[in-house]
């Protein structure tokens, strides 16, 4: 489902994100990105939601090689991709149901519909109680939940997670890698970038990333 075929993201001459980066995540997999701050994790999945472009290899996400899509595409790309970032960027002005809507409204989805599935992500994510509050109101770990509901509410294929669980308290991070692996158990490729070493003991396949390269793999808590 997503490939990387050496891919090479270069900055400037003193500034190289990616090197020679080769990979391949199948359809339905769970695989976590670990490796310290500055290792690459962040510019790999941007480079699968074609923010960030390959200097040099290419980057293939459903047999589609992303970096040649024009820019009228990238909306049909992005519809089956759910976006996770450290921050939110929940919209303070609207409630937390019209924040999970929003991606439904702008692709021109009826209200009524939109408010269904809306409703219904943040069911799964275990917040439909909060439905018609303030994201402020919201602690941090629900905050983050609420952005896995409007990531999923488009039902996306893939799932792309940077640090969804920085800056989060051991409970709070639990309740959002929880509700992670549960779009997982359904078939939703996942890729979760991390340096939660209790995260990552948990995960199934870890791709370790230092200095921009493939440091090694482990599986099933195996050493890289």
């Amino acid at each position: 489902m997503i490939e990387f075929q050496n891919v090479t993201k270069q900055y400037s001459p003193d500034a190289t994100a990616l090197r020679g980066v080769s990979l391949t995540v199948e359809k339905g997999e769970l695989v976590f990105l670990a490796g310290p701050s500055g290792a690459g994790k962040s510019t790999l999945l941007k480079m699968i939601a074609a923010m960030e472009r390959p200097s040099s290899g290419r980057v293939l996400v459903n047999g589609q090689d992303v970096g040649r899509i024009k820019p009228a595409g990238l909306p049909f790309l992005r519809r089956n991709l759910g976006l996770i970032f450290q921050q939110q960027r929940l919209l303070t002005d609207r409630s937390v149901l019209d924040n999970v809507m929003l991606p439904l409204l702008v692709t021109g989805a009826p209200r009524a519909a939109a408010e269904q599935r809306a409703r219904a992500a943040l069911d799964k994510v275990g917040l439909l109680d909060r439905a018609l509050g303030q994201p402020l109101a919201l602690s941090g770990g629900e905050q983050q939940r609420v952005s896995i509901a409007r990531a999923i509410v488009n039902r996306p294929q893939i799932i792309l997670a940077d640090e969804p669980t920085a800056n989060l308290d051991r409970a709070s991070a639990n309740q959002v890698l929880d509700a992670l692996k549960a779009f997982h158990s359904v078939g939703v490729t996942c890729l979760i970038s991390s340096h939660d070493e209790q995260m990552l003991d948990a995960a199934a396949r870890v791709i370790h990333l230092q200095h921009g390269q493939i440091d090694g793999q482990s599986a099933a808590g195996a050493q890289a």
